[in-house]
């Protein structure tokens, strides 16, 4: 019995979440255990070797190909002049595919060099007319939100005057760039971006090390009243504070394209989860052994706005805004442990409680908003941080729910077994249809707040089904004893005018004063006179 209750598989040493490199920074699933940094470096020597590999092929194939070339026209030769050039003629694929691998390497590198170019900031009016065609900005049917970015961004660049001015018109160009971009693939389009990121924040780094950046931002940080920003300015967090405005208004203009694109699994993904996490349903809050007593009110209503948060996740556009509502939900999350426990929460605390409130949650497209996340945020908020704790820890949660077995449920095989297929329901002690209410399950009731106030809930729902059956029968008894009321009305108004008929007296018109018996005394009336005149 001790080894049922021993806990297991929900234990995550620290050290796992950080990059399997030892660079000290947060590693992530989707990149194989790594941070961003080294899977970029990483990613990006497998692909020169690729690279490598395919110009060896093709100088294997070509000598092949001038191999044969030769031996099939060795007879011609003595008889028949050769055709002029036949090397150019035979190598003439062979010298596209090279220029399309050349290009392919030099790709990254041209769109970097383009966009911080001084070429690019003195272009020609024709150029740029053209871009303007292109541009989503002046969409007839961009969002209101899209609007509203674009034009908070204006007004924050403003404020930068000159360097505004630039970063305005490189991430413009940046955009009408990645429009054109719609046949690439997921990695490729991340790795676009990323760039973008990186290049634009050395740039903004160097350009403005002087300190003009950081003027300009005490100056808008006066004007908008954001005191209490003034004291930590320094050249770093008045570049990542512009940074964040570019990321904010870059993902809001690409979202529809680079979310969940066509090219990647991420729904199919999506569905699996959802489905595996409805296939989880009957997982409790004790076989997770989380340390968080819903029977409180203060705990229930930070599970509850845990999970609205973790719901929320998928209606925001910037990465940044999907990991402000992560931190939100773990800070929930830590909040309930800590009124349950009385006590601050810890690490092997946290990560079962947030495999709770996800299996609860169900969060909608938990993979694409996590891989979306992955491969459009800004790095330095997933590598350090607590954005970016939280956001490996997440990770980590939906890696578990994924490879959930009996052993970290503390189950045997066969029971799991019975749980997924729904034979059987761990809220169940006996093989009995009914709900259970004496016996064993009184005691699993008893231990179990849950089931507890189902069952409170149940007898409150069984009461009122009883009361409304009285007030039904009242009400049914008064619309009788209505329909009855007007003919023993009617039966008792007849009754009385049987018993007392109503008799009509005549009656005779008498003089007002008949009754006065000095008339008699009184002199006779007047009677007219006629005088003369």
């Amino acid at each position: 019995m001790s080894q049922r209750t021993e806990r297991r598989g929900i234990h995550v040493d620290q050290s796992d979440l950080l990059c399997k490199k030892g660079c000290g920074y947060y590693g992530n699933a989707a990149w194989q255990g790594l941070c961003s940094k080294c899977w970029r470096e990483e990613y990006q020597r497998v692909r020169q070797k690729q690279i490598q590999d395919d110009w060896a092929l093709a100088e294997k194939l070509q000598r092949e190909e001038e191999a044969a070339y030769a031996s099939s026209h060795g007879v011609q030769t003595q008889s028949t002049a050769p055709p002029p050039h036949p090397v150019h003629t035979s190598l003439g694929p062979f010298s596209k595919f090279e220029e399309k691998k050349t290009n392919e390497k030099t790709r990254k590198v041209t769109t970097v060099k383009k966009f911080f170019s001084p070429s690019s900031r003195t272009a020609p009016k024709k150029e740029t007319q053209e871009g303007k065609t292109t541009s989503p900005s002046i969409s007839r049917h961009a969002s209101f939100d899209t609007d509203q970015v674009s034009k908070d961004f204006v007004d924050f660049l403003k404020n930068l005057q000159k360097p505004g001015r630039e970063i305005q018109k490189q991430c413009r160009a940046f955009i009408v760039n990645m429009s054109s971009k719609k046949d690439l693939g997921a990695d490729e389009l991340s790795e676009c971006v990323q760039d973008f990121y990186q290049n634009m924040a050395d740039r903004l780094m160097s350009h403005f090390k002087g300190g003009e950046l950081v003027q300009l931002m005490f100056l808008f940080l006066l004007l908008t009243n954001e005191v209490s920003n003034l004291c930590s300015l320094g050249s770093s967090e008045s570049v990542e504070q512009v940074m964040d405005q570019v990321e904010k208004y870059i993902m809001t203009r690409l979202y529809k394209s680079v979310f969940c694109p066509e090219t990647t699994d991420d729904e199919k993904k999506d569905l699996a989860t959802q489905n595996r996490i409805r296939a989880l349903h009957w997982v409790t809050i004790q076989m997770l052994c989380v340390s968080m007593d819903e029977e409180i009110p203060e705990v229930s209503e930070n599970v509850v706005k845990a999970i609205t948060d973790i719901i929320e996740m998928d209606s925001k556009r910037v990465p940044r805004d999907k990991l402000a509502c992560i931190t939100r939900c773990s800070k929930h999350i830590f909040s309930a442990i800590r009124i349950t426990k009385n006590e601050p929460a810890s690490a092997d605390d946290f990560l079962p409680a947030l495999i709770y409130i996800v299996l609860k949650a169900n969060p909608p497209r938990l993979q694409s908003n996590i891989q979306y996340i992955t491969r459009f945020c800004n790095p330095s908020r997933l590598m350090t941080g607590e954005d970016g704790y939280y956001f490996t820890n997440l990770c980590c949660a939906a890696a578990f729910i994924e490879k959930l077995d009996a052993q970290s449920l503390n189950l045997s095989p066969e029971e799991f077994e019975r749980y997924m297929s729904g034979q059987a329901s761990p809220r169940f002690t006996s093989s009995e249809d009914d709900w259970p209410h004496t016996g064993p399950a009184a005691g699993v009731t008893a231990s179990n707040p849950v089931l507890a106030q189902l069952n409170h809930n149940l007898e409150l729902l069984s009461g009122l089904s009883s009361r409304q059956e009285t007030l039904m029968e009242a009400a049914q008894s008064l619309q009788a004893d209505l329909l009855a009321w007007p003919n023993s009305v009617q039966r008792e108004v007849q009754g009385i005018l049987e018993k007392y008929p109503l008799e009509i007296l005549s009656c005779t018109v008498s003089a007002i004063d008949a009754n006065n018996m000095d008339n008699d005394h009184l002199p006779p009336p007047l009677s007219p006179q006629m005088f003369a005149g």
